[in-house]
């Protein structure tokens, strides 16, 4: 875009943010600045002007790609007494997957964890804070573990094949350039994801029998 160009303070903002998303999704958030200006078609002076550091940078793209597509009404789906453990993981992971999984957020969290994991530690936090409990207590609910202890290695770590693995989609899509199988069905992925949810709850079963 031509530097010259006028813009109103929200729009050049607005063209810097998208263009480092895009950026750091390509080169990492090791990237030089200077091919960020020299991509977006602007001076240095003026990138500075709104991001003065780096890491303010790093922290706006962090804001716009994690926090503002997390959806409040994930809790509330997965509170829903009206829906089956089956039901309420399918259709939260089939939201969470058209949500975050996208180019931009798969390839810079995992940039950011082969570097200082700026991002992908303040997620993961997220993620323990907002969502894993409420993962473990519905994988319980399912097994009929009636109890309400902290969730033990075991349990997360089988919850984390599951995440996983719905992440490995992503991951073969953004990052390996590899399209899933039946990739011509629009219903592909949510199938790929009914069946590990089906797979992670009886997994489930077999190893967390009522106490």
């Amino acid at each position: 875009m031509n530097a010259r160009k006028r813009m109103s303070t929200g729009d050049r903002r607005r063209q810097i943010i998208d263009g480092a998303i895009k950026f750091f999704a390509e080169h990492g958030l090791a990237g030089q600045l200077r091919q960020l200006t020299k991509e977006l078609g602007i001076t240095h002076a003026l990138l500075y002007h709104y991001f003065p550091t780096k890491d303010a940078l790093i922290k706006q793209v962090y804001e716009d790609v994690f926090e503002a597509r997390w959806k409040p009404e994930w809790a509330g789906l997965l509170d829903n007494k009206n829906l089956s453990p089956t039901e309420k993981l399918t259709a939260f992971y089939a939201d969470y997957s058209a949500t975050f999984l996208t180019h931009d957020f798969v390839r810079i969290l995992i940039f950011s964890g082969l570097s200082d994991r700026s991002i992908s530690d303040r997620f993961m936090e997220m993620l323990r804070t907002h969502l894993i409990p409420r993962l473990i207590r519905e994988t319980r609910k399912h097994c009929n573990r009636r109890t309400r202890a902290k969730p033990s290695n075991r349990e997360l770590e089988l919850l984390m094949g599951l995440h996983g693995g719905i992440f490995y989609i992503a991951m073969r899509r953004w990052v390996y350039g590899q399209a899933i199988y039946d990739v011509t069905s629009p219903q592909a992925e949510l199938e790929i994801i009914t069946d590990r949810v089906v797979s992670y709850l009886l997994s489930a079963e077999t190893f967390f029998k009522m106490d």
